[in-house]
């Protein structure tokens, strides 16, 4: 017993040490131009202004079945959790059993009865004198925070994965909208073509070359209608609903709003994404491993304690005898082979590979805000330009039909300004699309939205 309290009282002495820190010099500031204002709300995507959208993501979030499986299994993360606090715990159990048994000894000798009833309680209890189960807890702990976290990160791909898509979906119907547009104009085109034909002042070569244009313009339709359903497909996945049956309410693409986002500091991107704070948690779990493979080098202690009652009678404890007991046990590993300090180098590569992932992990998140701040930036100014180019194109066909109805100009220049005006304004919608879901990628870079405390 000396021996066993002395064990006792190193308890507090756990195989413990600091957690890890993988120390990184960042940037004081980001290298592209950072020009918004708006401090990124929780509920980012309602910054665009689409109440259908919002709808969306809220349907995604609910019935997506992908991510319906990130919260299971961020409940199996907490089931794990509860299981590894209750080994701090002593384990209790009882028992009971009551028999009857009839003896024969032959030769004609009287058989005789006999009748037992007992009840037992046990109680298990091993000593964490080295730290090995509280580890195990913290492991736990660092694991249940690892799943919440990709939790976190799993939702911001879907609501990014939805308005991306939503926004690609208006695009394809801007892009109808602008091709059926250019039909008619190149119809109308056609009808002042005959005109002019059949009062001699056109040629067969100049009916044939507009036909030719208006079949060209029909003919650009199916792609971008098959784009239309796709992509509504796509969308239909993403917020858990069958394709068949899934509708999107009509929504003007110029009256989406391109929200102007501050980035804020290069630092704070550390807290803010998801996927960091994922890779930071496992860096804890990763210390919780190393701590609880080196204490399983060491000895262990389990007490146990039991009592019971027994009795003779079938069914009944009256007249019992009773029994106590308690026991201290010490178990220690003299030779396996290296294969528990085997299993403390494992960890600790384990570890300083996951250091490694944490540094690797911040690099690429430093260099998707930077990708994304230059993007905005540069499809800003690109659309800008292209506003005035569709503008200019849209004036220069106006002159052109003028001038060819009043037989100044050949038909040639009324297809080039034509031509011109239809790749503009598509131009523009993709342009558009780019700066929509180019703001979403940098929502997306810097973990979504996040509150100011306070």
């Amino acid at each position: 017993m000396p021996a066993l309290a002395a064990c006792l009282a190193l308890s507090a002495c756990a195989v413990t040490e600091p957690a890890t820190r993988a120390d990184m010099a960042l940037p004081a500031a980001w290298g592209e131009v950072a020009n918004g204002t708006e401090r990124p709300d929780p509920q980012w995507w309602r910054s665009f202004g689409s109440n259908e959208l919002a709808a969306l993501i809220a349907t995604a979030v609910s019935d997506n079945p992908d991510f319906r499986a990130a919260v299971e299994r961020v409940r199996q993360a907490e089931i794990a959790l509860r299981v590894a606090g209750a080994s701090l715990l002593p384990a209790a159990s009882v028992s009971a059993d009551s028999g009857w048994r009839r003896s024969d000894a032959g030769d004609g000798a009287r058989a005789v009865d006999s009748e037992s009833s007992g009840a037992s309680l046990v109680i298990r209890y091993e000593v964490d004198l080295w730290g090995r189960l509280a580890a195990g807890v913290r492991g736990a702990e660092a694991s249940f925070s690892v799943s919440r976290h990709d939790h976190d990160a799993a939702r911001l791909t879907l609501v990014a994965g939805v308005a991306n898509t939503y926004f690609e979906l208006l695009a394809a119907r801007e892009r109808l909208v602008i091709a059926r547009d250019n039909l008619a104009i190149a119809e109308r085109v056609f009808g002042i073509v005959e005109t002019r034909y059949r009062n001699g002042a056109a040629s067969a070569l100049d009916v044939s070359r507009q036909r030719s244009t208006v079949l060209a313009q029909r003919a650009a339709l199916l792609p971008l209608e098959t784009l239309e359903r796709q992509t509504r497909s796509a969308l239909a996945l993403l917020v858990g609903r069958p394709p068949q049956d899934f509708h999107v309410e009509e929504e003007a693409f110029a009256s989406l709003a391109v929200p102007s986002v501050a980035p804020g500091l290069p630092a704070e991107l550390l807290a803010r994404r998801p996927d960091l704070a994922s890779a930071e948690a496992q860096l804890l779990a990763a210390d919780a491993d190393v701590a609880a493979a080196r204490a399983a080098l060491l000895p262990r202690i389990e007490l146990s304690g039991s009592a019971g009652l027994a009795s003779t009678a079938l069914l009944s404890l009256a007249n019992p005898a009773s029994t106590l007991g308690l026991t201290a046990g010490l178990a220690h590993t003299l030779f396996d082979g290296g294969r528990l300090r085997s299993d403390v180098d494992a960890a600790q590569s384990r570890r300083r590979a996951l250091v490694e992932n944490y540094r690797s992990a911040v690099h690429v998140a430093l260099k998707e805000v930077e990708d994304a701040l230059g993007s905005a930036d540069r499809d800003r100014r690109l659309e800008d330009s292209q506003q005035e180019i569709r503008r200019e194109a849209a004036r220069s066909l106006r002159l052109a039909e003028l001038r060819y109805r009043e037989g100044a100009d050949e038909l040639l220049t009324v297809l080039d300004a034509q031509r011109t005006l239809f790749q503009a304004q598509d131009q523009l919608a993709q342009l558009r699309l780019a700066r929509l879901t180019g703001t979403v990628d940098l929502y997306k870079a810097l973990g979504g939205g996040w509150s100011v405390p306070g």
